[in-house]
C-alpha cells in the first residue's frame, strides 16, 4: 500500500499517541517520492551564548502534535497540495562543525535535485550555511527572506569563523545569495558597535527593524512580496526574531521583538515567492517555558509550507 504523505487523522490516533514526528507526518527517506522533506539538524556547535538548540528538532517534533493542515487565512489545505514527510535527522557531531555542515549540504542538495522543497529544523543558525551550500549546487545563488533579531553578518568570534552569527556574511562571500534579493526582518539593537550592520548594508541587504514592523506590518508584507522576480528564494527563521515573552527558548533572546502573529503573517506573505527551501532555527527546549518556543517553531514551519502549497494551488511554480 502506497504511503500517504499527510498526517494521520487525530480521530484515528490521538495527538498524544504514537511516535513524535514533524507535523505528525510519516517518516520517509526518499525525496523523490515527496514534494517536501522536513529534516532535523540537532547541532549547536556554532552557538556563542546559551547552548541547547541541538535539542530543537526533538522539541519541535513533540510540539507538532498540535499542528493542523487547514489554513483559513489562505483557504489552503496544506497536505492536499504538498506531499510532505519527516526525513529524520542529519548526523550532527557536536565537535565537528565542518563535517556537520558538509552532511547538511549533501542532504539539502539531494532533496533539491529530487525536485522537493527542503525544510530544516535546527539547531543553531550555522546549520543554514550548510543548507545554502547544498541548494546553490542545484539552483545557484538564491534570494533570502530572513527573520531574526540579528543580521548574522558579523566577523569571526575568538578567531572562529564560521559561527551562528556569521552565516549570511559567509553566504555572501561564498556567492550563495543574490544580495539584491535579501530582506532581513525583525533586526534590532542594541548593537555592539555602530558598524554591526555595515556589511549587510554594503552587500545590498534590505533591513527592516522590528520597530518598523510594529509601526506598519502591511508595509513589511508588501516588502516581502516586492522581492519576487521569478527566481528561487530561501526563507530562514530564527526564533529570536520573536519577542522573548513569546519565544523564550532560544540562546540569544532580545527584547522588543516581533509578536508571534506578526511572524506568522510574514511567513504567509512568502506565498508571493518561489520558495525552494526554508528553515526554523535556534529553538532551545531546555530554555523554553511550557513549550512556547517549540510550538511557535512548529507553526512557523507549517505556515511557511502552507505558503508554498498555496502557490502550487494557484498553479505557480
Amino acid at each position: 500500500m502506497a504511503t500517504r504523505f499527510a498526517p494521520v487523522s487525530p480521530r484515528v490516533v490521538p495527538r498524544f499517541a504514537g511516535v513524535s514526528t514533524f507535523l505528525r507526518l510519516p517518516v520517509h527517506d526518499d525525496p523523490n517520492d515527496v514534494d517536501c522533506m522536513i529534516v532535523g539538524v540537532p547541532f549547536d556547535g556554532g552557538t556563542t551564548f546559551r547552548p541547547g538548540a541541538r535539542f530543537g528538532p526533538r522539541g519541535v517534533r513533540e510540539a507538532s502534535a498540535l499542528s493542523r493542515g487547514y489554513h483559513p487565512e489562505s483557504g489552503v489545505q496544506l497536505f492536499d497540495h504538498l506531499r510532505c514527510c519527516d526525513g529524520g535527522d542529519v548526523l550532527a557531531v557536536p565537535m565537528d562543525a565542518a563535517g556537520t555542515l558538509d552532511r547538511v549540504a549533501e542532504r539539502a542538495e539531494a532533496i533539491a535535485r529530487a525536485g522537493a522543497v527542503t525544510a530544516f529544523v535546527g539547531g543553531d543558525h550555522l546549520c543554514t550555511l550548510g543548507v545554502l551550500r547544498g541548494l546553490a549546487r542545484v539552483y545557484g545563488p538564491v534570494g533570502l527572506v530572513h527573520v531574526d533579531a540579528h543580521s548574522d553578518t558579523y566577523p569571526p568570534a575568538w578567531g572562529v569563523d564560521p559561527h551562528h552569527g556569521t552565516v549570511f556574511r559567509n553566504a555572501v562571500e561564498e556567492g550563495l545569495l543574490r544580495p539584491g534579493r535579501v530582506l532581513q526582518l525583525g533586526i534590532r539593537g542594541p548593537f555592539s558597535s555602530a558598524d554591526d550592520l555595515k556589511f549587510a548594508r554594503e552587500a545590498g541587504f534590505d533591513i527592516l527593524s522590528a520597530e518598523a514592523i510594529h509601526r506598519d506590518l502591511d508595509a513589511a508584507l508588501a516588502r516581502v512580496a516586492a522581492l519576487d522576480d521569478g527566481g528561487p528564494f530561501y526563507v530562514s527563521f530564527d526564533v529570536d526574531g520573536v519577542d522573548p515573552s513569546m519565544a523564550p527558548g532560544t540562546g540569544t533572546p532580545v527584547p522588543g521583538g516581533l509578536f508571534s502573529w506578526q511572524a506568522l503573517a510574514l511567513m504567509r506573505a512568502t506565498a508571493a515567492l518561489r520558495v525552494v527551501g526554508c528553515d526554523v532555527m535556534e529553538i532551545a527546549p531546555d530554555l523554553d517555558l511550557n513549550n512556547l518556543t517549540s510550538l511557535l517553531a512548529a507553526n512557523v514551519l507549517a505556515e511557511t509550507l502552507a505558503a508554498v502549497a498555496l502557490r502550487r494551488a494557484q498553479g505557480k511554480p
